[in-house]
């Protein structure tokens, strides 16, 4: 299933014409990059590192700290390009990448 959405968003990263839908494109790309990179680091039964007992095994809090970070960095990514598509479609009048060829 996530190689499936994970097609789905390369497919719309080369097949759409529209600046948004790219964005959205990569926006679901990244999202199950994230997904991915999270559930490689799952451990049935495991404890929280944090006021644990020490015999029990423990999940790595990295992954998880580097996969907020990515999110947030990706959240940042998504304004800024949508501000600079808003900009481009003030300035020019279209977001189309066939139309943005033309010229």
């Amino acid at each position: 299933m996530t190689l499936l959405i994970l097609f789905v968003g390369l497919y719309g990263l080369v097949v759409c014409d529209n600046l948004i839908r790219k964005i959205m494109s990569l926006t679901v790309v990244q999202g199950i990059v994230v997904m991915s990179f999270l559930t490689t680091g799952f451990q049935a039964h495991a404890a929280a590192p944090i006021l644990s007992v020490p015999e029990s095994t423990f999940v790595d809090p990295v992954p998880q700290a580097l996969m907020l970070t990515a999110i947030v960095i990706g959240v940042c990514f998504n304004a800024l390009a949508l501000a600079f598509v808003v900009k481009y479609f003030q300035h020019h009048g279209t977001i189309e990448i066939s139309e943005i060829h033309e010229r």
